[in-house]
């Protein structure tokens, strides 16, 4: 199978989301290293930790409306401008000694909030930027990239610069958003479609029928109105909302384990403290690995049974996991999972960048997120309070245990997926849309 071709607009989407990326990779562990040298107390550091978690769920809906309301790269210049706004203001702090607890607090925060907006106009464009048929691609290509200027570059690159200055990390953040901003901003404008004010939370084809005045985004009365179309399609639509709660089941598996990876690494599998990050690293080489097949997956088999398939090859991975007890064999089991990690992430995202009418994108890929990452924060305190009881032994066998029944319900619900597209130009950005879906069976 020949690789498409994603063109121009695509490489500058892909090279502002990876500089975007790197930035983050500085920022984050470099956030966690200052907060730990202004306090010894596990409150205060966690709660840094937690703001930066809590917007994504909070206000993930609101961000989906916006993102349909707004151009969509003005949008995303916008935010990741106002975010090196905020990282460059956190470093004039932390280089003046001015930075404290709150401070950083209030810093995760905002970027977060930020977040929730750029991460719905971001799913939402890359549709208009190249071809149905090319989107599992071009979505595995930024998975791949995202990864590498995360996993290789930024993460081993924050310590060794907050090292030599602590505010280092932060002002190279800064700057890597404003260059997001600059190549984001030489995208072709993305207008948002129009559809009908009383239709938005309906299949296209249902939509069609409606002869009522349209506007812009689907306004039909308040923001947070606006948002729930989002979640009130996604739960019409049987494959988008069976995914969804798949990838809740998951979440709940995946940050359960990761809660507790160090420990289980050192503990069970008898990685060498020296040797942990080497064991990391595998797993950056799995999710390297899956996000690059994740368009030839798709283009072989389908969408949804690539989706069906993933989920099987990372129960038995999981398995593996569980089992083994040396890290050689165990580093080789969590990148097999990492790699249907990426794998997944790139085709779910492809499949509702297809299927749902462009002026709710925005909501709809919101919605998903904010429900499938609903689970992640109960996972990691179940595990936490269980690893406390009962060591961390245990965890390897609950993952692949939840993935084993997310894997069964997958076979049951993903079956009445929509035909694959076939190799077409993409739809103009600022035209009336995609084309329409077939009514939901």
């Amino acid at each position: 199978m020949t690789a498409p071709v994603l063109g121009r607009d695509f490489r500058l989407l892909w090279s502002a989301a990876v500089s975007s990326r790197f930035g983050d990779s500085l920022r984050t562990p470099a956030l966690a290293l200052l907060a730990a040298t202004l306090t010894r107390d596990p409150r205060a550091i966690a709660a840094v930790t937690v703001a930066g978690q809590l917007p994504p769920l909070l206000l993930g809906l609101l961000g989906g409306a916006y993102a349909d309301r707004w151009d969509r790269r003005r949008t995303m210049a916008a935010v990741d401008g106002l975010r090196a706004g905020v990282v460059a203001a956190l470093a004039v702090l932390v280089a003046t000694g001015r930075a404290g607890v709150a401070a950083l607090a209030a810093a995760a925060l905002l970027l977060a909030t930020l977040g929730t907006v750029f991460d719905a106009a971001s799913f939402a464009v890359l549709p208009s930027l190249v071809a149905p048929a090319a989107l599992p691609t071009a979505n595995g290509r930024l998975q791949a990239g995202t990864a590498v200027a995360g996993g290789f570059l930024g993460a081993p690159l924050a310590g060794v610069l907050f090292a030599l200055s602590a505010a280092l990390p932060f002002t190279l953040d800064a700057l890597t958003f404003a260059a997001a901003a600059l190549l984001t901003l030489s995208l072709p404008p993305a207008r948002v479609p129009r559809s009908c004010s009383c239709g938005g939370d309906k299949p296209a084809g249902d939509r069609q029928k409606v002869n009522h005045n349209c506007k812009i985004g689907g306004r039909s009365g308040g923001v947070w109105r606006e948002a729930w179309e989002g979640v009130r399609w996604v739960r019409r639509d049987r494959v988008l909302w069976g995914i969804t709660l798949l990838t809740a089941g998951s979440n709940l598996a995946i940050s359960g384990l990761m809660a507790v990876l160090v420990l289980y690494a050192l503990e069970v599998l008898r990685v060498p403290a020296a040797g942990y990050g080497l064991f990391a690293a595998g797993a950056v080489v799995g999710g390297l690995v899956g996000a690059l097949a994740a368009g030839r997956l798709a283009g072989r088999f389908g969408t949804v049974p690539a989706l069906r398939g993933v989920l099987a090859v990372q129960t038995l991975a999981l398995t593996g996991f569980a089992l083994a007890r040396h890290p050689l064999p165990g580093g080789l089991a969590l990148a097999c999972f990492a790699a249907g990690t990426t794998i997944w992430n790139s085709l779910w995202a492809s499949y509702g960048q297809r299927q749902v009418p462009a002026e709710l994108l925005g909501r709809v890929g919101a919605a998903q997120r904010v429900v499938g990452r609903a689970s992640a924060p109960i996972g990691a305190a179940v595990v936490g309070f269980a690893g406390q009881a009962y060591g961390v032994a245990p965890v390897g066998w609950a993952a692949a245990a939840i993935f084993a029944v997310v894997t069964v319900g997958a076979w049951r619900t993903l079956r009445a997926a929509a035909p694959e597209p076939t190799a077409a130009p993409p739809t103009p950005v600022g035209t009336a849309g995609r084309p329409a879906l077939r009514p939901r069976r």
